[in-house]
């Protein structure tokens, strides 16, 4: 992806808000607990939360969430979907919270968006000494010969290189750990992936791609032949022609502790 199509695509998803709180799915709840293991307590930063999948395992979880979004149409859907929880408007690069007021900062297929020359500093600022940062990906997992095959039908614009385990963990680990000109902020990086099956039909799993940042920018006509050929696709596979079939994801997930 070339950066400079990185404000484009990051500003396309409040258009489809509605769809991506429906179809996205959520995050491995071993994943998140995974993240928060070495956190120094319970206070937790949810940063470019969107429509609150991340936001929901949290609270599930019982700790103290804070979702920070900055797409207005998307942070309405998550104050709907989640009137409990405080959320508010800002960025990674403006966190609208004081300095050391919370224990980790996680970030639901969000950090990829982020300027890290500046967001590395701002989500230092906002943690308590010791406090984690995470950011989480869901993966499909191309490992298994029909996804693979899914991925290649898709194209690049729709299954990217975050979007799969075998380029996963390098491509993370190159592009979005934070960077500054000073001291170092946060130790070394740690990646696990943990099992996140999903449930879809060929109609689900299609509204769930329709969601991806590449085909919302697309032009009208290229995303509906795109959609097109993957519907075609599911419904021409064996393991995915009736009704409902698992979809095999994995939550990929990189954490540092501050310093």
């Amino acid at each position: 992806m070339n950066s400079d199509d990185q404000p484009l695509l990051s500003s396309a998803f409040g258009a489809a808000a509605v769809a991506y709180g429906e179809h996205r799915p959520d995050y491995a709840r071993a994943a998140v607990q995974w993240a928060l293991e070495p956190a120094p307590g319970a206070r937790v930063l949810d940063l470019g939360a969107g429509t609150g999948k991340l936001t929901a395992t949290l609270a599930a979880l019982g700790v103290e969430v804070i979702a920070v979004e900055p797409d207005l149409a998307m942070l309405a859907e998550l104050r709907r979907e989640l009137p409990a929880v405080r959320a508010l408007p800002g960025s990674a690069e403006a966190i609208p919270l004081p300095d050391g007021s919370v224990d980790a900062v996680l970030a639901g297929n969000a950090m990829h968006w982020f300027d890290m020359g500046v967001a590395g500093p701002e989500i230092a600022r906002v943690l308590a000494p010791g406090g984690v940062l995470a950011g989480l990906w869901n993966l499909i997992d191309d490992q298994v010969e029909w996804v693979a095959g899914l991925a290649r039908v898709s194209g690049s614009a729709v299954v990217g290189p975050r979007d799969t385990p075998s380029s996963w963990r390098a491509e993370v680990a190159n592009l979005h750990l934070p960077k500054t000109g000073g001291p170092a902020l946060f130790g070394s990086p740690q990646q696990a992936t943990f099992q996140h099956w999903q449930l879809r039909t060929a109609d689900s799993l299609v509204a769930t791609l329709a969601t991806r940042a590449g085909l919302l920018v697309m032009p009208q006509q290229e995303r509906e032949a795109t959609l097109d050929r993957i519907r075609a696709y599911l419904v021409g596979g064996p393991e995915t022609a009736r009704g409902e079939f698992t979809l095999p994801m994995l939550t990929g997930t990189l954490r540092l502790r501050r310093l």
